[in-house]
């Protein structure tokens, strides 16, 4: 197991990718991680983690510096590197600019973490502090044209650094290094898998519940389904799952829901229909964030009201993953910044006197796909792209009002029949339509019209946390304009977003 100590970075969730794609189990925990628990935790190895921080900022992220001699392999990254040096007697100073992109690194060896590495290579540098003097033991290994110290080892207490950052995929050879890590120096084993994670958390699932109710509100995506089903095989009927008709569904997605989770995999399931109330409430409200707000709150009192009428339920169970908790709560209470607030995470409404289940709290997008086949889940919700728990509203940007969904809706799925019948949809992270707040002058028919614009967003990524726009052929693009012109009454434009992530983001709202 290897032991993550998570000092804000962004890519703190790539450092744990890259550790379980080699089938190791690593665990994240905030700094403030006492030594007695990383002894009882027993790690093969710790990483500490980059993050925005200068180590001599008055409240920069420290950890017990007597990690450092505890004869467990440590390796720091970025500003875990520089919280390491500087904790051990060496210097880090600022560098006067931030150094930020490729940078050609130079290995002094090709041993250690640098066995099969090549001696030139590239890296991907993101930092404003560097390494001005190692402390006593340590001796550099890498060097980059502009940074001196750009890796560096004390041979004896399996102490490593790296300046740069060997996680994100522009560090060429950056997955090798890794895996040294893990396996020459660690000397970890290969025995993480879903089918013992599925093992392990029905386990916990059952000593944890025992003989209580579980509540679980289901939205019909891969998340919430392959929670609902983990807990359904850990606890059976214990288990009631709420699904909640918020009127901003996708066409006919709560009939379709019904007859697969109720009849096919025999949950137990409340579906409650509160389209009236939840329109009603997002009348004549254009800003965002006020439109979020009001989503979230209508989505708790009526998952809350069912929730009420089941007698002795002790907890409540949520589909959370990792990219969520990073993009919603600031990790651990580290300091990454808060990106999204319409994420079901951060804890429970007040007024719910429930305990929380999160049985994916830790888990990627693809891992969970990889869990709910071992789970025997079906293959069209296995491979589900992400829905927001907001639905439409949020692709709805302005005003949200019955006709404009319907307007959606008939798009959303037209571009979803077209995506699926060209083969792409399960190439694609994401792809949907975007409602515009504005019209446009267009000819149909010989006269002169003033209608709604429409963007097509379709994006490839592994965890949500960067994205790239979709390269889809123009063949495609051109016939899904043409279908939503000529078929969606009230569109005379269709736009294509070229935008990867960041700066922007999935969503547009």
């Amino acid at each position: 197991m290897i032991l993550i100590i998570d000092f804000g970075s962004q890519y703190n969730q790539l450092i744990a990718r890259r550790v379980r794609e080699y089938h190791v189990y690593c665990r994240i925990e905030p700094p403030g991680i006492s030594v007695d628990k990383i002894k009882a935790l027993n790690p093969d190895g710790i990483i500490l983690s980059g993050g925005p921080a200068s180590v001599y900022e008055k409240n920069s992220p420290r950890t017990d510096p007597t990690v450092f001699d505890l004869g467990i392999p440590v390796l720091g990254i970025c500003y875990g590197m520089h919280f390491m040096i500087s904790a051990l007697g060496g210097t880090v100073e600022g560098v006067g600019k931030r150094e930020y992109g490729f940078a050609e690194l130079n290995t002094k060896k090709t041993d250690g973490l640098f066995e099969g590495v090549n001696k030139k290579s590239t890296c991907w540098m993101s930092h404003g502090d560097s390494i001005r003097r190692l402390p006593r033991g340590f001796r550099i290994t890498a060097s980059t044209p502009s940074t001196k110290i750009a890796a560096a080892v004390h041979a004896k207490k399996n102490l490593f650094g790296f300046q740069y950052h060997p996680e994100v995929a522009h560090t060429q050879m950056g997955k090798k290094m890794l895996r040294n890590f893990l396996f020459n120096v660690c000397g970890c084993k290969r025995n993480w898998t879903m089918k013992s994670f599925a093992r392990r958390a029905i386990e916990e699932i059952r000593s944890t519940v025992a003989d209580k109710k579980v509540i679980l509100g289901l939205s019909g995506g891969v998340d919430s389904s392959v929670a609902a089903l983990l807990l359904h095989k850990s606890i059976g009927k214990q288990l009631t799952c709420i699904f909640v008709d918020n009127g901003v569904l996708r066409k006919d997605e709560a009939r379709k829901l019904k007859i697969t989770f109720k009849r096919q995999l025999n949950l137990n399931i409340r579906f409650v229909n509160a389209k009236t109330k939840f329109l009603k409430a997002l009348d004549k409200v254009a800003d965002p964030e006020n439109n979020r707000k009001i989503i979230g709150r209508s989505i708790y009192q009526d998952f809350e009201a069912e929730a009420r009428k089941i007698k002795g339920a002790d907890y409540l169970a949520q589909g959370t993953l990792y990219p969520d908790v990073i993009e919603s709560v600031s990790a651990f209470g580290g300091p990454t910044s808060v990106i999204k607030s319409h994420h079901n995470v951060g804890g429970l409404p007040k007024n719910m006197k429930l305990k929380l289940i999160e049985p994916l709290r830790y888990l990627f997008k693809d891992e969970v796909r990889l869990l709910g086949k071992e789970l025997g889940l079906e293959e069209d919700l296995i491979w589900r792209q992400p829905f927001p728990g907001p639905g439409l509203a949020i692709r709805i940007i302005g005003e949200i009002t019955p006709s404009r969904l319907t307007i959606l809706r008939n798009i959303d799925d037209l571009l979803l029949e077209e995506i699926k019948n060209a083969g792409y949809y399960k190439k694609l992270w994401q792809s949907f339509a975007v409602l515009l707040p504005i019209k446009s002058v267009g000819v149909m028919g010989d006269q002169r019209t003033y209608e709604n614009i429409v963007a097509i967003r379709a994006v490839t990524s592994k965890d949500a946390m960067t994205a790239d726009w979709a390269k889809l052929p123009h063949k495609l693009l051109g016939r899904i304009s043409n279908r939503i012109i000529n078929e969606v009454n009230g569109v005379n434009r269709v736009v294509y977003d070229i935008s990867s992530k960041p700066p922007s983001t999935i969503e547009w709202e």
